[in-house]
C-alpha cells in the first residue's frame, strides 16, 4: 500500500533527534510559523485551531474538508494563507452544472496564421494553481467531484491522453455547508477519505464577533506580508517527513485507530471503548493510521518538537478520524457525535497498550 502522498522531491538534511542541528532547525520552522499565524491573524480573528490544522495539512502535502455554515471567512481565510506563503490562489465555485474540463482544462483548435495549420492547444483550468479553494464542493456531480480528487491524489490530470503536472506545492481547501443538504451530491466515504483533515469551523465568540464587525466595516484590512516560499514550504514538508516517531508512539497511534474497527479484535485484547461497541458502524483505515502519525509530526515540529509524543497524536485525532468513523442509528437516534466518540477513544485507550484494569493488578503484585 502506497502513503497517502509521496515524499517532497525537495532533499534536506535529515537531523539526529536531540542534536543541536535538530533544535536549530525545529526552532527555525516554529518562528516562521509563528509569522505565519501573526500575518493571518491580521485579517482573520481568532479561528486558532482551524488556522493550525490547515497549516499542518501544508506542511504534510495533504488536504483538507472545512465544514461551517455560510459567513465565517472561509475563503478570506484562505486567500490570506496563499498571501503569507507566496503562493498562487484560485477559488473554483462548485455548481450543479459545473463539468470536469471548468476544473481541470480542455484542448482547444488553434490555427498557426503563418502556416494555415490548425493543432489542439492545452489550455488550463483553474486547477493549475498552488492553493485552491473547492468551495462548496457538494454542490456538484459525482463525475465533477471525481475530477477534483483525481487531481488531489495524482497531483496531475490527464486530458488527451497527455498529463500535466499540477504546480508544487499544491493544497485543495473544500468547504461544505452541514445545514443545507438539499439539491447537494454528499461525497462518498472512499472520497472523504483522501482528505487528511476534517475541519470544523464554528461561531466565533462574542469579543471577536465584535473585532470583526469593527474591522469588516472600517476603512480596509490591513496588508499581509508574505513569510515563505514555495521552495521553504518544501523543505519544511520534506522536515516533516523525516522526522522520527518512537516504536511506542506509532503502536499508540495504530491503537487508538484499530479500536474503531468494531469487526476486529483489538491489539492484545484490550477492552473496546464502549461508545464504539454502541455507536459505530464503522471503522477507520489504514490511510487513517498513515495521516495520523504524519500529522502527529509535524504537530510536534510546528510546537517547537523534533521529537514526537503520544500528545502529539492525541492533537490531531479529531481532524484526521472524525470524517473515518461511520456512526450507525443508535448515534443518530441519541445525538451522538463523532467528536464524542473520540473524546472516549482518547480517554479509555491506554498510552503504553496496558488497559487500566492490568495496571492496577501490576501494582497490586509490586506492592
Amino acid at each position: 500500500m502506497t502513503t497517502p502522498q509521496d515524499p517532497a522531491p525537495t532533499s534536506v538534511p535529515t537531523p539526529a533527534a536531540g542534536s543541536a542541528d535538530a533544535a536549530k532547525i525545529v526552532a527555525e520552522v516554529q518562528s516562521a510559523y509563528t509569522r505565519l499565524k501573526d500575518e493571518v491573524h491580521k485579517v482573520i480573528v481568532g479561528q486558532d485551531a482551524v488556522v493550525d490544522q490547515i497549516l499542518m495539512a501544508v506542511f504534510c502535502r495533504g488536504h483538507a474538508l472545512v465544514v461551517g455554515v455560510p459567513g465565517l471567512a472561509k475563503t478570506l481565510l484562505i486567500s490570506t494563507l496563499a498571501r503569507t506563503l507566496s503562493l498562487g490562489f484560485s477559488r473554483i465555485q462548485f455548481t450543479p452544472d459545473l463539468m470536469p474540463s471548468d476544473i481541470t482544462g480542455t484542448e482547444v483548435i488553434e490555427e498557426d496564421k503563418a502556416t494555415g495549420v490548425r493543432g489542439l492547444r492545452f489550455v488550463k483550468g483553474p486547477i493549475f494553481a498552488n492553493v485552491i479553494l473547492a468551495d462548496e464542493v457538494n454542490r456538484t456531480p459525482p463525475k465533477t467531484q471525481a475530477a477534483l480528487l483525481e487531481a488531489m491524489q495524482e497531483r496531475q490530470v490527464t486530458i488527451g491522453g497527455m498529463q500535466h503536472k499540477l504546480p508544487q506545492p499544491f493544497f485543495v481547501l473544500a468547504t461544505q455547508n452541514p445545514i443545507e443538504q438539499e439539491g447537494t451530491y454528499p461525497l462518498p466515504e472512499a472520497q472523504l477519505d483522501r482528505f487528511m483533515f476534517q475541519v470544523q469551523i464554528g461561531y466565533p465568540t462574542a469579543d471577536e464577533e465584535l473585532a470583526i464587525v469593527q474591522r469588516s466595516t472600517g476603512r480596509g484590512g490591513a496588508a499581509v506580508e508574505a513569510v515563505m516560499t514555495a521552495d521553504e514550504i518544501e523543505q519544511v514538508q520534506a522536515l516533516v517527513r523525516s522526522a522520527p516517531v518512537a516504536e511506542h508512539v506509532l503502536r499508540y497511534a495504530l491503537r487508538l485507530v484499530r479500536a474503531t474497527r468494531i469487526k476486529e479484535p483489538t491489539d492484545g485484547g484490550l477492552p473496546r471503548p464502549k461508545m464504539i461497541q454502541q455507536y459505530v458502524g464503522w471503522g477507520a483505515g489504514p490511510r487513517a493510521s498513515e495521516y495520523l502519525v504524519l500529522a502527529a509530526k509535524a504537530r510536534a515540529i510546528l510546537t517547537g518538537s523534533y521529537d514526537v509524543r503520544p500528545e502529539h497524536v492525541r492533537d490531531v485525532a479529531k481532524p484526521i478520524l472524525r470524517h473515518r468513523i461511520l456512526t450507525n442509528f443508535n448515534a443518530e437516534a441519541d445525538g451522538v457525535t463523532t467528536d464524542a466518540i473520540i473524546d472516549a477513544l482518547l480517554k479509555e485507550t491506554p498510552v503504553d497498550g496496558s488497559s487500566a484494569t492490568e495496571k492496577r493488578q501490576l501494582e497490586s503484585v509490586i506492592r
